[in-house]
């Protein structure tokens, strides 16, 4: 079992940047497979990224790729995700999630469960 807390969102403007955090309470982070999902109002949930237990694959939803990264610190039991260069598409709740395993080779088809509350990103154009 883990327990996932979202903190780091908020609104922007076209271009800027924020970071979201996701601390994890529980035993075993490194047993977790880390993700993040976004969902828009009126649109389906979307895989945004995801990460390996120790950092070394990680992968992006093409619509991020090249403007958002995902990182983690096993010492802190949390996983961030730096967005920069904001666009308006970016507006959304943005979801930690955890798989109970240390790599995922298909992370976005993936039905993790374990999720956070969500926290809102806003960008205004």
């Amino acid at each position: 079992q883990v327990s996932l807390v979202e903190h780091g969102g908020g609104s922007v403007e076209t271009g800027g940047s924020l970071r979201l955090s996701c601390s994890a309470s529980g035993n075993q982070f490194t047993s977790y497979y880390m993700g993040w999902f976004r969902r828009a109002p009126g649109k389906e949930r979307e895989f945004v990224a995801g990460i390996s237990w120790n950092g070394g694959r990680d992968y992006y939803a093409d619509s991020v790729k090249g403007r958002f990264t995902i990182s983690r610190d096993n010492a802190k039991n949390s996983v961030y995700l730096q967005m920069d260069s904001l666009k308006p598409a970016d507006t959304a709740v943005y979801f930690c999630n955890a798989a109970s395993c240390p790599e995922l080779e298909y992370p976005g088809l993936y039905e993790y469960p374990y999720w956070g509350q969500g926290t809102q990103v806003t960008v205004s154009s």
